[in-house]
Order: structure tokens, then sequence, then C-alpha cells
């Protein structure tokens, strides 16, 4: 296999080399693991729902099980793989706490990834658990933030569940039954030009970042601390890609995460 670095954004690179299994991987590294930010989500699942069939029959077996059947099967599993990923990054949002607003930037960690997905929790509350998984990147640090912020676990398991199987299916039926409904209809088929598609899907879904990037007024100030801790750090926005973190004593009885503009 001969392998390049570009390959890990090529969608068609996973199918071929490590089917479904390498699928379920990269929804799971996606929200599981911070540095998973970069991997293609989104064009993956629609990918994979064009060539739903050809995985079910390589990697599962299922021959004659009918192209309904196998989406609703591998849909499942990517489903869980999701959830459990987001699963891991809450954990690992409250295990690490503000700690991760006062760690320098790396190659596979940029904090404005972060205080981004952290405005984005604040505007929306509990959905933007689900919302966050149509949005590259901020579906990454969106559970994250959850744990940091200490949102309950009941409520983080439902939006979770909720927002994952939203999202796997509309993304893996989109793909299956556009690629029939074009080849029937326009004797095109998609498979022959999945570079095309996997910009356009790249396009779609970071516009709304792109935008923020652009428009949006920045957050200069932003303060983060749970209920009970005795410090509440801050941190502000120097300049680009620049904050100074801070340790203040946490007000009583205030357990959420503020912004200040």
């Amino acid at each position: 296999m001969d392998f390049q670095w570009t390959n890990l954004l090529q969608p068609q690179w996973y199918i071929e080399n490590g089917g479904l299994w390498f699928i379920l991987f990269v929804v799971f590294a996606e929200t599981g693991l911070f540095a998973g930010f970069f991997l293609p989500g989104d064009s993956l699942l629609f990918v994979t729902g064009i060539y739903s069939d050809d995985i079910a029959k390589t990697s599962l077996g299922l021959d004659n099980s009918g192209s309904f059947v196998n989406l609703l099967i591998i849909g499942t599993m990517i489903a869980i793989a999701g959830i459990i990923g987001n699963y891991v990054g809450y954990w690992f949002g409250r295990k690490s706490g503000p700690f991760l607003y006062e760690r320098k930037d790396t190659f596979l960690f940029k904090k404005k990834y972060l205080l981004q997905a952290s405005e984005f929790y604040d505007k929306y509350g509990g959905s933007a658990i689900v919302i966050a998984r149509f949005l590259p990147i901020v579906r990454t640090f969106a559970p994250i933030v959850a744990g940091i912020v200490g949102m309950e676990k009941k409520k983080f398991a439902y939006y979770n569940i909720v927002g994952c199987i939203a999202w796997v299916f509309t993304m893996l039926f989109a793909g299956h039954y556009l690629q029939r409904f074009i080849l029937s209809q326009f004797d095109f088929d998609l498979k022959e030009h999945l570079e095309v598609i996997v910009i356009g899907i790249v396009a779609v879904t970071t516009l709304p970042i792109i935008y923020k990037l652009v428009f949006g007024k920045a957050k200069k100030r932003m303060v983060i601390h749970e209920k009970g801790d005795e410090d509440t750090v801050v941190i502000e926005k120097k300049g680009e890609n620049e904050y100074d973190a801070k340790k203040l004593p946490t007000p009583p009885g205030d357990d959420k995460a503020q912004f200040d503009s």
C-alpha cells in the first residue's frame, strides 16, 4: 500500500484499504480524539452511503440482504462508534477541565478551535451537541467543552445519541439514494467523480465556520469554572491565536462557562 499523508483526507482511501473497520475508527477518532479534527467525517459518510452495498459484502459478508438493510446495519455500527467517541471526548473534558485552555498550541492542538466550540456551546446549550455533528472541527471539540462545563450526564447522553444517529443516517442515506437517483435519471455515476463530491461537501459544511471566522465578532474574554472549584480560569484573547490564562476565585453558586465581549 503506497501511503501519502494526503490519503488521510480522501474518503475512498479508507474504504479501499480498511473498509467498514477503518470507517468506524475515523468516526470514533474525529470526536473521541481531539487530534482527529482534520479527518473527513461528512464526506466519508456520504461516500460510504454510495458504496454501502460493496462495504456490506466485503466487510460483513452480506450479499443478498438488500440495500436498505445494509444501510441500517452499517449506519447502526457507525452511530455506535460516534456515540462512544463523543463519550470519550466528554470524559476527557471533565477530567482535563480548564487545563486545555492554558495549553499552548501544537501541530495537532489549536486553542482557537476549542474556543470556537466553547462559544458555539454557550450560544446553543445542549442542542449544540446535535448541531455540532454537522459542523467539521466544532464536532471534535463540542463534547470536550460539554465535559469541561459539567453538562449533566443524562442530558449529554440524550443529545449525543440523537445527534449521532441523525448525522450518520442523514449522510449515509443522502449518499446512497442520491447516487441511485442521479444514475437512473441522468446516467451520471457519482463513483467516477468522488473528488468533486468531496470538495463540494467540504465547502458546504465549512462555510458556516469560514463565515464566522471572517465576519464573526471575536470574543475577548472567557471564564471557565465548575461549581465547587476554588479557582476560575479566565481566558483573555490578546491577539490572533494568542491567549492569556489567569486564575481567579470562583463566584459562589456559579457553575457555567461565560463569555464577555
